[in-house]
């Protein structure tokens, strides 16, 4: 099996390096990646400049553009082949709820997923890379699993989103399917002057979860267990739609 990695962190990220290091027994890995921080860019293209490829020393790629570009270039013009899984991560935060609509991890498991690739994205909850290696260990058996074909039942391609909570492995919880939860809007801007007197600012945290009710990923989380949601892109509104036939009948 063939396996294309990315991310939104970086090349260097402890994340991925665990990411390819776990899956690296089980299938033919290749790595590219963004060449720096690129977390938040979503599904963004760099469609204003030319992209360059690099090769680093410990055999991974790297691009000066965002996971999407990242992926769309190892499928359309850099592998000579078409992998069998894309898979992104493991990135150092939660991808929940609405986080995913700004993930730039699962921005790059997306972009693969629209190529008709079978797509995982893996996201550690909490920032510091606690416990990575037992996140690392439970994203391999979630491969392994796609390679078992347990998950044979999802219409092909899927494109999965799994959040690890960061324990230890042998202290966390089953993997469970969930679905989306919901956030408050955002906390406010951060405001704050430059070195020239001018007014700058800088995005807010995340808001609190809205819907953590039973069947999300954050209340999957909060209990320890591993969260896995199957996400789509079909983003029309059926009943909006319906509503909008008759006001326009």
């Amino acid at each position: 099996m063939r396996i294309l990695i990315s991310n939104d962190d970086g090349y260097l990220a402890p994340g991925i390096i665990a990411l390819a290091d776990a899956l690296a027994p089980i299938a033919e890995v290749v790595v590219i990646a963004p060449d720096s921080n690129r977390s938040g860019s979503s599904n963004s293209l760099t469609l204003d400049r030319p992209l360059s490829l690099y090769r680093a020393a410990n055999g991974f790629y790297f691009v000066n553009g965002t996971p999407s570009d990242c992926v769309h270039i190892a499928l359309t013009g850099v592998l000579s082949f078409k992998p069998d899984l894309i898979v992104s991560g493991i990135n150092q935060g939660q991808n929940m709820g609405d986080d995913t609509l700004y993930s730039g991890t699962v921005a790059a498991a997306t972009e693969g997923f629209l190529f008709g690739i079978p797509a995982i994205a893996f996201s550690q909850v909490e920032k510091g890379w606690q416990h990575l290696d037992a996140a690392a260990r439970v994203a391999r058996e979630i491969v392994e699993r796609h390679v078992q074909q347990h998950f044979d039942a999802l219409q092909k391609p899927y494109l999965l989103n799994v959040n690890i909570p960061n324990r230890p492995y042998d202290q966390l919880g089953s993997v469970v399917a969930t679905r989306l939860g919901k956030r408050h809007q955002s906390e406010p801007v951060v405001k704050a002057k430059d070195p020239h007197g001018r007014d700058i600012y800088w995005i807010g945290p995340a808001g609190a979860a809205k819907d953590a009710g039973e069947g999300t990923d954050f209340h999957a989380i909060a209990r320890g267990h591993v969260s896995i949601t199957p996400l789509q892109i079909d983003l029309t509104h059926g009943t909006q739609l319906d509503a909008l036939k008759k006001g326009l009948a």
